[in-house]
């Protein structure tokens, strides 16, 4: 096959490229609504995540994307919302401290120019700086351009021509449901399970 690929190179024929295929990764890191076993809306996944749930047994789908994951043995259609098979007591307070539930209270946007970009393309910032006193907590930490970050330093707001554009909060239950309401819209099949 490279010898036929090397001769049309060798004659001035261009060799044939293989069509290309949507992207796997793009498909497994499609947002999943995540209900509990009462039909609640709890989470959103990607997924990678949904689909090992569905196999390990411990969700079902209700409702499936058009696109299809093949493996060497199964072929199943790619979930837009599943549902745990064992309610889950979810207590009612906020949500871990992290890096991602950081960018999404904030929407991917930067907190001090409004600009939405990937996860892969912000950064978090101590808004009162580590090295004067400032902590890791959901007051203080809010998603940051590089720019601005960068033009921010190891500074207080007051001590720049910068603002925020909203005061940082918790991550409370609300917020989580207000965001899964807003990524529903995207998706007509979430909708029966967000807007009650």
């Amino acid at each position: 096959m490279q010898d036929r690929a090397r001769n049309k190179r060798h004659h001035g024929e261009a060799p044939q490229e293989a069509p290309q295929q949507p992207r796997k990764s793009l498909i497994m890191q499609t947002p999943v609504l995540v209900l509990n076993a009462s039909y609640e809306p709890i989470n959103i996944c990607a997924a990678r995540r949904a689909i090992v749930l569905v196999l390990k047994g411990l969700a079902m789908p209700e409702e499936e994307n058009s696109g299809t994951l093949h493996a060497a043995r199964v072929a199943m259609r790619v979930p837009s919302v599943i549902r745990l098979l064992e309610y889950r007591r979810i207590p009612h307070q906020t949500r871990a401290l992290s890096r991602k539930n950081i960018l999404l209270r904030d929407r991917n946007a930067c907190q001090y120019c409004g600009v939405v970009l990937s996860s892969s393309d912000l950064t978090l910032d101590h808004v009162v700086p580590r090295s004067r006193g400032g902590l890791s907590t959901w007051e203080n930490l809010v998603a940051c351009c590089h720019p601005c970050n960068r033009r921010k330093g190891n500074h207080l707001i007051g001590e720049t021509e910068m603002r925020l554009l909203k005061e940082p909060r918790p991550f409370t239950l609300h917020t989580s449901r207000h965001i899964m309401r807003m990524i529903g819209r995207s998706d007509i099949k979430w909708r029966k399970y967000l807007f009650y």
